[in-house]
């Protein structure tokens, strides 16, 4: 029987790279999610835990400031994996979500418990987008449309997201690239893409087409490390960070959507993990992402802020230094 011949990539085509087969993106060494038939041995599983209908964040929507100047730094938490950083007179947004759901569906798919830390309209002029892949909870083209027509920014992103991207936000400015480039956005900083353990897809045809990745922000006050979404991966990628960039200022990695681990450890970091990434990129603060406002997975509601905690008693390191953030709450980080 002849081999099946591989569906062709959407979304990208060029040569093949220690993570690319000419067809398909994969994690060197790593793993790839299971396949349907675990997915399915999950969802029904009955382990979900029941989360709240609603669960306002402790903060108020924050209004930020226009700009943050010099080597300050401010971090305002809009919520899940969507952070605002302010620092050398630029504003940059992670992982974009405003929408009340995400799913490609508008009725259906994981909902918001909480309302966004910062209202769309009380964002300060945007200068950068980082979109770490095209899962729904990270690449939501409604919320990347309003941005394009209110601020046009260049949105930085891995391979193959610029055409998901391109084909529905015409005009938007995008800068797509492989792990291991660099992007010079302005006079002392740039973005550099690197690895992260994870995967992709869209909907049920597109799996591994699109590049996932994390983002260094290179600033003149100290470097700043977005894992996105990442397995641990034995901390393999934490290492290649601190050889690659000495350490950070600052890091945002992610704490939840982690149960169960049998299913869960090749594309989601749990808290210990994220605890143990900390000290491998050598962060000096670090803010913890992806838990608290769209329910994922199985872990109960609060349980990432305890697990955190938990790990960081375990290893000496003072609680101030790695927050579980919450919605409208903002840091100003200490310099280093």
């Amino acid at each position: 029987m002849a081999a099946r011949k591989k569906a062709a990539n959407r979304y990208y085509s060029g040569p093949p790279s220690d993570h690319f087969d000419g067809s398909l993106f994969f994690n060197p060494g790593g793993r790839m999610p299971g396949p349907f038939k675990d997915m399915l041995k999950w969802q029904f599983s009955g382990q979900r835990s029941k989360w709240p209908a609603a669960s306002p964040s402790p903060f108020a929507q924050a209004k930020p400031a226009a700009t943050v100047e010099g080597a300050d730094l401010v971090v305002t938490m809009v919520g899940h994996s969507t952070l605002l950083i302010q620092t050398a007179g630029l504003n940059i947004l992670t992982d974009p979500v405003w929408s009340e759901r995400t799913s490609p569906f508008s009725f259906a798919g994981p909902r918001r418990v909480n309302p966004p830390g910062i209202a769309l309209g009380d964002l300060p002029a945007i200068d950068l987008v980082l979109v770490s892949h095209n899962h729904y909870d990270h690449l939501d083209l409604a919320t990347l449309r309003q941005l394009q027509e209110k601020h046009d920014p260049l949105v930085v992103t891995p391979l193959g997201n610029d055409a998901i991207i391109a084909a529905a936000v015409p005009g938007m400015r995008l800068s797509a690239h492989d792990w291991g480039d660099r992007v010079d956005v302005s006079d002392g900083t740039a973005i550099h893409v690197e690895p992260a353990h994870h995967w992709s897809a869209r909907g049920a045809r597109d799996r591994r087409m699109a590049l996932w990745a994390g983002f260094v922000i290179e600033t003149p006050g100290g470097k700043i490390y977005f894992a996105g979404d990442t397995g641990f991966h034995g901390g393999i990628n934490y290492r290649l960070m601190a050889e690659r960039h000495g350490g950070f200022r600052f890091a945002i990695l992610p704490i939840g959507a982690y149960e169960p681990r049998w299913f869960m450890a090749p594309q989601h970091q749990n808290p210990e993990e994220a605890v143990q990434g900390m000290s491998l990129c050598n962060a000096a603060f670090a803010a913890g992402c992806h838990w608290g406002t769209f329910q994922l997975t199985d872990e109960p509601f609060d349980e990432p802020v305890r697990k955190l905690a938990e790990a960081l008693d375990g290893r000496g390191i003072p609680q101030e230094r790695f927050r579980a953030l919450r919605p409208g709450e903002i840091w100003e980080v200490p310099r280093i």
